[in-house]
């Protein structure tokens, strides 16, 4: 999958963090061969993270953030400051920037103790070489390349590092066709309503297509109208069938029970995340009472349909499973909280959007505070009565459901 192909979940997201006037945007600047970020002496020009999508060699297709200052002041600096370590929850690499005539600050020292504490692959980049810099401490020795932005100097040396210590993307672990033989029929149910994207499929969608194809299954694609036909038209039945997890009500009516099923959602929180997890999240939906708090996150922002499935269908849905009258907050995008406690249940989306390292970051702060987390998928699954059909063909989620 090419650069212009590759979805920015599937991405390695690299971010660069340091104090103001470290030479942040500068280094950045000189990996990335362009003017990506706006360079000053002036401290904290960069005010809001910066990304870009690109190709870097030796690695791949990348996403860059340049991030605001660490250290940055006042009120507007407290709130780019928690802009920076909302960053840092989904990189895959962090690069410390050290100015090196100043060397090491105690901010500096924080970032690395962050980086170390949620197991973040990081390098040092000790910038200003062409200058009198001072000496690389003797515990970052390995960690660290001297750079100059100015010269470029050790650039090529950082890119390096960069790709030897980048995690493997998301891309490298199975999506869904290690639950099926080569040559094996898959029916995909894509309903086409007024939520669907006008002449495409949703992301999900296309992915696990690609995925089936890529590994030589036989894709069938139908909408939940056509697939009674679709399933007739075989000559025997399909090893699975996947469907988008809305309609789930009347797909499990018309899938045979000896036939698995399973939905695009389920499928990308264990693609992404941990569905493990998320099935023990399930359980929550059974004890939820009037009062308690929900919060429904999305992994992207887009247009909000009349019936949207996250601030529409999925409370409705729950109210009427549960009888209670429950209360929903709603996030998208990058926000989310780093204390979810206040919540009795976090109900997250597939996460498409999101890489993976960022996706499992959300579900280990809902478990840390001890908020029970699942996802879209499953939580559909559980109020349509066929959540254990739809685990089925992963043993260790289902069995996390216990009796």
């Amino acid at each position: 999958m090419g650069l212009n192909e590759t979805p920015s979940g599937e991405r390695v997201t690299i971010a660069f963090f340091g104090v103001r006037n470290a030479g942040k945007s500068s280094v950045v600047n000189a990996v990335t061969g362009q003017r990506l970020a706006v360079v000053s002496d002036v401290r904290g020009t960069t005010t809001d993270p910066v990304k870009k999508a690109m190709e870097l060699l030796p690695l791949g297709p990348v996403v860059i953030v340049d991030t605001p200052g660490i250290d940055d002041e006042g009120e507007l600096g407290e709130m780019r400051v928690a802009q920076a370590r909302r960053v840092l929850r989904g990189c895959d690499v962090a690069v410390l920037v050290v100015d090196g005539i100043r060397a090491l600050t105690s901010a500096d020292e924080g970032l690395l103790a962050e980086f170390k504490a949620r197991s973040v692959p990081f390098v040092v980049a000790w910038n200003k070489a062409d200058e009198a810099c001072r000496p690389i401490p003797a515990q970052l020795v390995e960690r660290t390349q001297a750079v100059s932005a100015a010269t470029g100097e050790g650039i090529r040396e950082l890119k390096e590092r960069i790709a030897h210590i980048a995690d493997k993307p998301a891309a490298s672990r199975p999506l869904v066709h290690d639950l099926v033989p080569a040559g094996s029929t898959v029916i995909l149910v894509c309903p086409i309503d007024s939520a669907a994207p006008k002449g495409r499929l949703i992301l999900p969608q296309q992915q696990v297509l690609r995925d089936l194809i890529d590994h030589a299954c036989l894709p069938l694609v139908c909408r939940e109208t056509e697939l009674a036909a679709a399933l007739d038209a075989l000559r025997e039945p399909p090893a699975l069938v996947v469907t988008d997890s809305q309609a789930f009500g009347p797909v499990s009516k018309i899938v045979p029970e000896s036939v698995p099923l399973t939905s695009f959602s389920i499928l990308m929180v264990r693609y992404k995340g941990d569905l493990v997890e998320a099935a023990r999240g399930a359980a929550k939906l059974d004890h939820l009472r009037d009062g308690d708090r929900i919060l429904v996150s999305e992994g992207c922002t887009h247009h909000r349909q009349c019936d949207d499935i996250g601030t529409v269908k999925l409370p409705r849905w729950l109210r009427s499973y549960t009888g209670a009258d429950l209360e929903f907050e709603f996030t998208s995008g990058v926000e989310f909280p780093d204390d979810p406690s206040s919540y009795a249940l976090v109900v997250h989306c597939g996460g498409c959007m999101l890489n993976a390292r960022e996706m499992r970051s959300r579900q280990r702060a809902a478990v840390e505070a001890g908020v029970p987390v699942t996802n879209y998928g499953v939580t559909i699954a559980q109020v349509h009565g066929v959540l254990r059909r739809s685990l089925t063909p992963f043993p260790e989620a289902l069995a996390a459901l216990g009796e």
